[in-house]
């Protein structure tokens, strides 16, 4: 029964007519997102997902965003979402992304006002760590994922990807951390891999920190060696190798079909191919 309501439900999604991201840069639109315009004064729209910037953030940045946000929803560029699912669990949610320039222009900030008004779905992220031309690592890899992850996948199948215990991606976790641990341990197990230890980052916190090193390492965006030693004190699976020979069940997880999750690295230079509409 219970498959035939998601197949039912794909069906719909699958259906809904999605508009082809321009990446263009404007005023934020009048109406619904009215709690934003106080604090921003930039905006972008990715099939559904926001993307509000304050005015000192370069629309090149803003773009860039935009351009990753596409670029991990419709991996192909043929112009839709790979996966509708995902996509519409984003939009339905009003899922939102917010940048300022740095971080004291977060600190000015109230999200409370967005809250009241319905928007729970956010990630936040700095202009000083987007970097459109690869010169450090680009931030943007990171924050546009853990959006996607914690309100797409977790949303639309919370029973694999939902971020709490008991799930198919916390019994990965798990395994990754060298056991249940709801709060950061003293000391991580010798046979863990993964070992963040930020104490603020909470067991769904960990979950998104978790999918994101997995993916990317998978994509390749980790295996540089000096990144893998910068990283090291929290993953230790930083190239597709270490990852399949220390991880495969995650593997086998972000390589199922059914889910659709990117195969490429995002780049930010997202160019869609439109199929032409054929005529009756």
């Amino acid at each position: 029964m219970l498959s035939l309501v998601l197949s039912s439900i794909l069906l719909v999604q699958a259906e809904r007519v999605w508009a082809v991201p321009d990446l263009a840069v404007g005023p934020i639109p009048e109406g619904k997102l009215d709690p934003f315009r106080k604090d921003f004064q930039k905006y972008a729209n990715v099939f559904g997902v926001h993307v509000f910037a304050t005015a000192r953030v370069p629309d090149e940045k803003v773009r860039h965003v935009a351009a990753v946000m596409a670029e991990y929803l419709d991996n192909d560029e043929d112009g839709t979402p790979d996966n509708p699912l995902i996509a519409a669990a984003l939009a339905d949610r009003d899922a939102y992304m917010v940048m300022t320039y740095g971080e004291r222009g977060i600190e000015r900030i109230d999200p409370e006002r967005w809250h009241r008004e319905g928007f729970h779905a956010g990630q936040f992220q700095f202009a000083t760590e987007t970097d459109p031309g690869g010169d450090e690592f680009d931030a943007t890899l990171e924050e546009v994922l853990h959006l996607i992850t914690a309100h797409g996948w977790a949303n639309a199948y919370p029973a694999i990807w939902g971020e709490r215990r008991g799930t198919e991606v916390a019994t990965c976790v798990d395994r990754a951390r060298g056991g249940h641990f709801v709060e950061v341990p003293r000391r991580y197990p010798e046979q863990a891999w993964f070992t963040y230890d930020d104490e603020t980052c909470e067991y769904q916190c960990m979950i998104t920190e978790y999918i994101y090193w997995a993916l990317t390492s998978l994509l390749g965006a980790q295996a540089d060696e000096d990144r893998c030693e910068e990283i090291s004190n929290e993953w230790r699976a930083c190239t597709p190798a270490s990852l399949k020979r220390k991880d495969p069940w995650i593997v086998s997880m972000l390589q199922r079909p059914e889910f659709r999750f990117p195969t490429q690295l995002p780049d930010g230079r997202y160019r869609p191919a439109i199929k032409p509409v054929e005529k009756p």
